[in-house]
C-alpha cells in the first residue's frame, strides 16, 4: 500500500477545502439553532461535483475510487463547519446512490443518478424502525407480490434527509404465503407515490441542519420496477451500504478533528493563564498531542479500507474497526477541545459547543459502537 497522495488528490485536496471554507460556513449559527436544511449549499456542494464522485461518468458522475473520494470527504469535513451538511451529503452518497450503483437496473441508474449527482434530487435510506434499529431482524415492514408490483405497510424513523427527500431507498420483508422464511427487499420510492408519508424534522441534539424523519407507507402500491435488486437481496444491499458508508462518511469526521486540532493549536498560543500561553503546559500538549496520534491512526485505518475496496477484496471487518475508532476518537477529540477553551468552549458564541454535540452522534449511527465490536468480533470467529 502507498499512502503518498498523487498531485491530482492533492489538488482535489486542496480544491475541496478552500471551496468549502468560502462557500458553505455563512450563516452556520442560525440555521444550526433552526434546524434549517442548506439547500443551497446542498446545490453548491452538487455543482463542484462532490455528490458524483464515486459515481460512474455515464451518470454524471467522476468516477472516482474510494480512496480519492475518502480525500476529498475528509478535505470536506476540514473545511465545512456545518457538520450536518456533510452527513447529509454522505449519507446520500453512499446508503442511496451506490446502492443504485451496484445494484439498479439501467432504467433505474439512469433515472435516479444524474438527478442525485446534479442536487436535483435528494435522497433518503430508510431502514430503522421505532422497534427497531440495530436489530435488523426485528423490522415489521412488510410487502405483499400483487399484480405488476408490490404494496408496502410500515412505518420507519430517523431517515436522513427524510424530511426533504424526493426518494427514499425502503426495506420490507416480503409475506409470500407459505413456509419460506421473509426476505428483506428494497425499494426505491418516490415522493409523490401514493400511501408513502415524509414526515416532518425529528428535532434532535446535534447535527441539526441534517433533516432527519420519518417515512410511513399504508398501502403504497410500487411496481416492479421499483424493487432494487431481486426479492430477498435487501440484507446484502444494506450490509454493503453499511461497509461502504462506514468507510467513508468518518472521512468527514477525520476532517473535522483536524480542523478541531488546529484550532485548538491556535487558541492555546493566543490564550494566556499564570503569564504564559496555556499551549505550554503539559496537560493541554498532552491532549493536542493524543489528538493528533487520533488523526494520524485513523487517517489509515480509513485508507486502508479504500485500498481493499480497489483491489475488490470485503472489508466487513476492517470498516468497523475504522468506524469505531473514528467515531469514538472524535468524540474525545471534541470533549478535549471543549476542556482546552474552558468556560468560553461552552458557550454557544463559540463553536466548541456545537462540534461536541455533532461529534457524539458518530458512536451511533451507521451501528453504534457496540454494534461494531459485535461485528470485528463475529469476523474474528466468536
Amino acid at each position: 500500500m502507498d499512502f503518498e497522495l498523487s498531485p491530482e488528490q492533492k489538488e482535489l485536496r486542496a480544491a475541496v477545502r478552500a471551496f468549502a471554507r468560502e462557500a458553505l460556513n455563512d450563516d452556520l449559527e442560525a440555521r444550526d439553532h433552526e434546524g434549517a436544511f442548506p439547500r443551497d449549499c446542498w446545490r453548491k456542494c452538487a455543482d463542484f461535483g462532490l455528490l458524483g464522485l464515486p459515481v460512474p461518468a455515464e451518470y454524471g458522475g467522476q468516477g472516482e475510487d474510494l480512496i480519492t473520494t475518502t480525500i476529498a470527504m475528509e478535505a470536506l469535513g476540514w473545511g465545512c463547519r456545518d457538520n450536518g451538511l456533510v452527513f447529509s451529503l454522505n449519507a446520500q452518497m453512499w446508503a442511496v446512490q451506490m446502492p443504485i450503483v451496484h445494484y439498479g437496473t439501467e432504467e433505474q441508474k439512469k433515472r435516479w443518478l444524474p438527478g442525485l449527482v446534479s442536487g436535483e434530487f435528494v435522497g433518503a435510506h430508510a431502514i430503522t424502525e421505532p422497534g427497531a434499529g440495530s436489530d435488523v431482524m426485528s423490522l415489521t415492514s412488510r410487502c405483499e407480490a400483487r399484480d405488476g408490483g408490490y404494496v408496502l405497510n410500515g412505518q420507519k424513523t430517523f431517515a436522513t434527509n427524510a424530511p426533504v427527500a424526493d426518494l427514499a431507498l425502503a426495506f420490507a420483508y416480503l409475506s409470500r404465503g407459505d413456509d419460506k422464511p421473509k426476505a428483506l427487499t428494497a425499494f426505491l420510492i418516490p415522493r409523490d407515490t401514493p400511501g408513502v408519508t415524509f414526515g416532518k424534522p425529528i428535532p434532535k441534539m446535534g447535527l441539526r441542519t441534517s433533516p432527519m424523519g420519518e417515512v410511513i407507507f399504508e398501502d403504497c402500491f410500487v411496481p416492479e420496477s421499483a424493487r432494487l435488486g431481486p426479492e430477498g437481496a435487501g440484507m446484502r444491499i444494506f450490509n454493503s451500504a453499511m461497509e461502504w458508508e462506514r468507510a467513508c462518511i468518518f472521512a468527514g469526521h477525520l476532517g473535522a478533528m483536524e480542523r478541531l486540532l488546529d484550532d485548538c493549536v491556535r487558541y492555546t498560543r493566543k490564550r494566556r493563564q499564570f503569564g504564559q500561553p496555556i499551549a505550554k503546559f503539559e496537560s493541554v500538549q498532552g491532549k493536542l498531542a493524543d489528538m493528533k496520534v487520533a488523526i494520524e491512526a485513523g487517517r489509515y485505518l480509513l485508507y486502508r479500507v479504500g485500498w481493499l475496496a480497489g483491489q475488490g477484496k470485503s472489508a466487513v471487518m476492517e470498516a468497523a474497526i475504522a468506524k469505531l475508532f473514528v467515531s469514538e476518537a472524535h468524540s474525545r477529540a471534541a470533549l478535549d477541545a471543549l476542556q482546552i477553551h474552558g468556560g468560553y468552549g461552552y458557550m454557544k458564541e463559540y463553536p466548541i459547543e456545537r462540534e461536541v454535540r455533532d461529534a457524539l452522534s458518530g458512536t451511533l449511527y451507521s451501528g453504534t459502537s457496540e454494534i461494531q465490536r459485535k461485528i470485528i468480533a463475529s469476523c474474528l470467529g466468536l
